[in-house]
């Protein structure tokens, strides 16, 4: 059995049944395409959220009123009815950790509104935050200086912006020194952030960050602008659990949790963040996968179809061949590679299509994305293995021909 000729029977098929082999294809492309859309989708996900999201380190810690990684819907409603943490919390914690590096303190307030010279940029982040925060939130500087101690304690009305506030407000100048409107409150721009660009269409750049005191005098503590506080163990010979208990105990204190309830408070990790991350993008995957695997499942089916009246139609072919020596196992072979070769062809589309479909979504709207090696192998391995799959079926019945039945078959 020559297995080069058999290919080249199998292309020779395809391109000469140019609109059925593409509908035969159809099923095969569109789930190998999806497998690897999704695959890369996820693997890019995955990779931002670990290194702009979640990229805190090994040690350092993060204490919420009710933590993101919340999966339980009764834990949640429980939690959103806690006392909100406060600047006195966060400065209880930072007195109480002997073992952290540092321990900041963060507000968030996610739709303020910037003004300058009449000029309006909407849904602006605005941060309050302590100096010790600027390496949580990865803040590079392109020009000027980040707040530090004593604009917090003197509750100064300064502010480092993100590089669309320059780009919208005040194009072409230096913004430095310049005073800007925050939701009507007077701020003087201190430090320009580095551009990130953009992710799943919305900009990173879009943001504000004032002292904390500033926030909490602005907008006060609560739901719409909660206090998160961060902290950094000491590193070599202490351990993060050492300096989150420290915290713990004194919020736990401060907060008047009585002894066996449950903190009033969540305390979260880099590593249960992204292991929190991981279960629900793993979950995403599977379904996603699942919903490819019924397109791969129609296309094998469409592919045994095809196949079997492939055999119908070569009949005398076969027959042919078997009485020039060809075994039922050559026959068979024949069918079998014909199969694999239509279906592999299908994935090699399919894996196409997924990439350029992924990539051009990225390009849209900045969803991160990344393609994996072992990704395309597998969509590769799949569809052929789809192929041979259900083209053991047709390639049986034509190795079963009776020679003699076969020569004298009419098409």
């Amino acid at each position: 059995m020559n297995f080069s000729e058999s290919i080249r029977i199998a292309l020779q098929s395809l391109w000469v049944n140019k609109l059925r082999s593409a509908l035969t294809l159809l099923g095969v492309v569109i789930g190998v395409a999806a497998v690897i859309a999704v695959v890369t989708f996820v693997n890019g996900i995955n990779g931002y959220v670990a290194e702009k999201i979640f990229n805190l380190g090994a040690d350092v810690f993060i204490v919420f009123k009710v933590s993101p990684a919340v999966t339980n819907v009764e834990h949640f409603l429980e939690a959103e009815k806690r006392k909100d943490l406060t600047y006195e919390d966060y400065q209880a914690a930072r007195d109480a950790c002997r073992h952290c590096i540092f321990v900041g303190v963060a507000t968030r307030h996610e739709t303020g509104k910037v003004t300058y010279g009449g000029q309006s940029s909407g849904d602006t982040s605005v941060r309050g935050v302590s100096p010790e925060m600027s390496a949580i939130y990865d803040t590079d500087l392109v020009s000027g200086r980040f707040l530090n101690e004593t604009d917090v304690d003197n509750k100064t009305p300064v502010v480092v912006v993100g590089p669309d506030i320059v780009e919208n407000l005040m194009p072409g100048l230096d913004p430095l020194g310049r005073d800007i409107r925050i939701d009507g409150w007077e701020y003087q721009i201190i430090g320009v952030g580095k551009k990130k660009g953009k992710t799943l269409g919305q900009s990173l750049d879009n943001w504000a960050m004032i002292p904390i005191t500033m926030s909490l005098k602005q907008y006060g503590s609560h739901s719409n602008n909660p206090i998160r506080i961060a902290g950094k163990a000491a590193g070599a010979g202490v351990t993060l659990e050492t300096a989150m208990d420290e915290v713990r105990v004194a919020l736990r204190a401060r907060r008047h949790d009585a002894p066996g309830a449950d903190d009033s408070f969540d305390a979260e990790t880099n590593a249960s963040l992204l292991g929190i991350w991981s279960n629900f993008s793993g979950t995403f995957f599977i379904a996603m996968i699942g919903i490819a695997a019924i397109s791969l499942l129609v296309g094998g089916i469409v592919i045994m179809n095809i196949m079997l009246v492939s055999v119908t139609e070569r009949t005398r072919e076969i027959g042919i061949r078997k009485a020039m020596g060809a075994r039922s196992t050559d026959v068979m072979l024949q069918f079998l590679i014909e199969s694999a070769t239509m279906a592999l062809i299908g994935g090699a589309v399919g894996v196409l299509f997924g990439i350029v479909f992924a990539k051009g979504v990225t390009a849209l709207i900045g969803m991160p994305s990344a393609i994996k090696l072992w990704a395309v192998m597998a969509g590769l391995i799949v569809s052929t293995s789809v192929g041979v799959f259900f083209g053991v079926y047709p390639a049986r019945r034509a190795a079963k021909l009776d020679p003699i039945t076969a020569l004298r078959y009419e098409t």
